[in-house]
């Protein structure tokens, strides 16, 4: 592409590659100019492009429904753990377009500042990185990525939210990312009960802390949308007023979530991550009864 490509034009390019590990690579090079001033533009404003409703995916990954996933164990025999890190890597394959999807399909529309794009380019990167270091030790146990079934649930509530960008950072990036920072720590232990320490150093010392961050990413700009909405407070700089605000925050995420998430959220919550990630128990303990969602 030329000099002159927009961010959101990159991050097309990207949707539109099938091969996960092309996929991987091209975000990375992306992700690096545009870290380093190469792509100079987020958006042309006079342009408008079609963000396809479904990335390009190969289809040597046999797709079940989420209820017809085999158990994946427990981590104490070796098809257990391929099993572990076959949906882990999956998980990362969709993240790596998701990223770049709220990048292509919400920043221009949404009018989002350039700290939007650039916090989401380096969730970008970070997934691309997941998703090889994942793919690799996945082969090194003798397996490889296709080689067991998948679920594509992940993508199935990006369409859900693919209207609204409060709607897909509640539902992506404050329930589902929350809900891996809540069992990656089990599956850390799993692993080292189950003597591959690789794998549980891997998860524990760049995919979990990186992970609270992605997580982070999420609250930020949720919260950002909701002051947003209200230009007052915007202009105020008070604290009262960011208070206020940050209650009216909780109180629109606790009715997204409950109208776009089906049931309530599972305990045991990682209650030191999530804070970490810019969210203590008033965000989600109510949501986790099953009375806080009707249906």
């Amino acid at each position: 592409m030329g000099d002159d490509e927009t961010l959101v034009e990159a991050a097309l390019r990207v949707l539109n590659t099938a091969d996960p590990v092309e996929k991987a690579q091209l975000g990375d090079e992306i992700a690096t100019k545009w870290l380093r001033g190469l792509i100079a533009q987020p958006y042309n404003p006079s342009q408008d492009l079609t963000v396809p409703d479904r990335p390009a995916r190969l289809s040597d990954v046999k797709l079940v429904p989420p209820n017809f996933m085999p158990k994946l164990g427990k981590a104490g025999s070796l098809q257990s753990r391929q099993a572990m890190v076959h949906s882990l890597v999956h998980t990362e394959s969709w993240a790596i377009d998701l990223s770049w999807d709220i990048i292509a399909r919400f920043g221009k529309q949404e009018a989002m500042p350039r700290e939007f794009f650039t916090d989401f380019v380096k969730v970008a990167q970070d997934e691309g990185r997941h998703f090889s270091l994942l793919a690799a030790r996945l082969q090194e146990m003798g397996s490889f990525y296709g080689a067991l079934p998948a679920h594509d649930g992940l993508w199935d509530s990006a369409i859900a939210t693919s209207k609204n960008l409060l709607t897909r950072l509640a539902i992506e990036h404050c329930v589902h990312e929350a809900r891996g920072l809540d069992v990656l720590p089990t599956t850390i232990s799993r692993f080292r009960n189950g003597g591959d320490n690789r794998t549980a150093d891997l998860l524990e010392t760049v995919v979990y802390p990186e992970e609270i961050t992605h997580c982070a990413a999420g609250v930020k700009w949720f919260k950002y949308l909701c002051l947003r909405s209200r230009e007052e407070i915007e202009a105020s700089g008070e604290i009262d007023a960011v208070i206020v605000a940050d209650d009216e925050a909780i109180c629109k995420f606790h009715e997204t979530v409950r109208k776009y998430f089906r049931g309530p959220l599972k305990p045991p919550f990682n209650e030191a991550a999530r804070k970490a990630a810019g969210f203590g128990p008033q965000w989600y303990e109510p949501l986790a009864t099953k009375e806080a969602n009707p249906e």
